[in-house]
């Protein structure tokens, strides 16, 4: 079988109760590809990362099909293992930051992780150099910019040294200026990156590859110019051709 960072392989889903949220989905990522996922709201975008790392139950009848990472199946019993490798960033900051304090946020990964207080120091303050946020450990967590709070959860994200991001929303309410550091920042990071995101400009400049996401089914997959440059496709689901994209 061939190497991949992510395989996805016939996914459905619904919740409890509920309508299906997901329904055959099947893609592959390649280590270091970045890939956009994009669709209008509800077609399902969280749901599927959620399964990325384990957060949503992989059983029947709610859950049919297969998620691996680095050719790990994701299940019950390699949950641990799963998560040490996607790292999840959720849409809102507030959703992930619980510590008092910078250091105490970004070092909670690396203490779960066994490793020693020597090394936990040293995996916060890289990570926090590498977010632009260095000297920011002794900093309240609720004395953050909405910028500063999503790069610290970047930052405890990045200090448990993924390979596979696992990004909802991360463009979101940022200002220009936040959004730059934060698209240089994912630049630099080496590992797969998804992105489920509604800036399709910033796709266009970050995402090797796209997948259009419409009512829990994978409606497109392909280069990233051929999919939203695609004016029929994009208005099919609701979308607009990004101003980069569009015909002089």
């Amino acid at each position: 079988m061939s190497e991949s960072a992510v395989r996805v392989e016939h996914l459905s889903f619904r919740y409890p109760g509920g309508p299906d949220v997901l329904t055959d989905i099947s893609f592959t990522i390649a280590p270091g590809e970045i890939i956009g996922l994009v669709g209008p709201s509800g077609a399902g975008k969280s749901t599927l990362l959620q399964h990325l790392n384990g957060l949503l139950p992989s059983k029947l009848p709610e859950f049919v099909g297969q998620v691996c990472i680095d050719n790990i199946p994701v299940a019950r019993q390699t949950i641990a293992e799963v998560r040490r490798r996607v790292g999840f960033l959720f849409q809102d900051p507030d959703d992930q930051l619980f510590c008092p304090t910078v250091f105490e946020d970004v070092a909670f990964g690396p203490l779960n992780l066994g490793l020693s207080d020597d090394e936990v120091r040293q995996r916060v303050r890289d990570s926090l150099t590498s977010v632009g946020l260095a000297d920011y450990e002794p900093r309240s967590t609720l004395r953050l910019s909405l910028g500063e709070r999503k790069r610290v959860c970047l930052a405890g994200v990045f200090a448990c040294q993924p390979s596979v991001l696992a990004l909802d929303e991360p463009f979101s309410s940022l200002d220009p200026r936040a959004r730059r550091k934060l698209i240089a920042i994912l630049k630099q990071f080496s590992g797969s990156q998804i992105i489920a995101t509604h800036d399709l400009d910033i796709v266009v400049d970050l995402c090797h590859q796209v997948l259009l996401l419409d009512g829990g089914q994978l409606r497109a997959a392909g280069q990233t110019r051929d999919i939203l440059g695609n004016v029929a496709l994009m208005e099919r689901h609701g979308l607009e051709v990004p101003w980069r994209l569009r015909p002089k």
